[in-house]
């Protein structure tokens, strides 16, 4: 009897060593993407250069407009290279946000498009 409860007992303290190592591991992973996530943004806190809109274009491909000073310059990026496509100004950027919303509220309700769905799926017979 003593035997089986010293083995339940040293099993139990390994399950305990196993779960307080895994809880660390955890707090150092916690910590370091923290301090690595600052330290990303340290660098990408530009005062000149901001990134306002990214489209994927295709596999590792996409088409940026980056905003330098007062300049727009519409890049493609690709795997290897960068290539300019277009300058612009302030004036000929359009904001289409307002758009989506728009859309978004003239778009069809669930239950009407289920009951087009349904219309249309054939009849069962008796």
């Amino acid at each position: 009897m003593v035997i089986l409860l010293a083995g339940s007992l040293k099993s139990f303290l390994e399950l305990l060593g196993a779960l307080v190592i895994f809880v660390f591991v955890l707090v150092i992973v916690y910590f370091t993407t923290k301090w690595m996530g600052g330290l990303q943004m340290a660098r990408s806190n530009n005062k000149n250069l901001r990134i306002v809109e990214t489209i994927g274009v295709g596999s590792n491909k996409t088409i940026s407009i980056v905003e330098a000073g007062t300049v727009y310059l519409v890049v493609s990026v690709g795997k290897d290279e960068v290539h300019l496509l277009a300058r612009l100004t302030k004036e000929q950027l359009k904001d289409l946000s307002f758009e989506e919303v728009k859309n978004n509220a003239q778009a069809e309700s669930f239950s009407e498009i289920f009951n087009k769905l349904k219309d249309k799926l054939p009849k069962k017979q008796d």
